[in-house]
């Protein structure tokens, strides 16, 4: 199928797409400010970058698109049809360099949370309970998901703390 815009169009509508500052992530930063928990941005010493640092949790915060990041079993994922190969291969990119990023903050330490698009968008205050009721318990890391999704909340790893 012939993309319907030009070249030069779709580049533009591309590099709109933001990789911080998201909505699903201004929304979770919002609550967990307002629930008093205090946050470094975009740690460029950790690997991946996580979205949010809290050092005094020992925990660090990832808010995934669930488009690119591939979130398997999500309303909100869908492979285009349209040079599938480029954009399997850039998606599978992207989930490689979150599981190597994850597996080395919890290989250092870190307690870890992935928060899916679909879970802020089901419910932001119902996933920033669950998500300030995790930050201070000592407890492994957590990946939290939306309702229509067909994986639910679940355990990532134990961290070595």
């Amino acid at each position: 199928m012939v993309d319907v815009m030009s070249a030069a169009k779709r580049s533009a509508l591309m590099s709109r797409i933001r990789g911080k500052d998201t909505v699903p992530e201004l929304l979770i930063r919002k609550y967990l400010w307002h629930a008093g928990f205090r946050y470094r941005l975009h740690n460029k010493r950790l690997p991946g970058k996580p979205d949010l640092v809290l050092p005094r949790w020992n925990a660090a915060v990832f808010v995934h698109g669930c488009f690119w990041h591939r979130h398997a079993g999500c309303p909100y994922f869908r492979l285009p049809k349209t040079r599938a190969v480029f954009w399997d291969e850039k998606l599978s990119g992207n989930q490689a360099r979150d599981s190597a990023a994850i597996a080395t903050l919890i290989g250092n330490g870190w307690r870890v949370a992935v928060v899916w698009e679909c879970a802020v968008r089901a419910s932001a205050d119902a996933t920033g309970r669950e998500l300030a009721s995790w930050l201070p318990r000592e407890s492994t890391s957590i990946q939290l998901v939306g309702v229509g999704c067909a994986v639910k909340s679940s355990k990532l790893g134990k961290s070595s703390s």
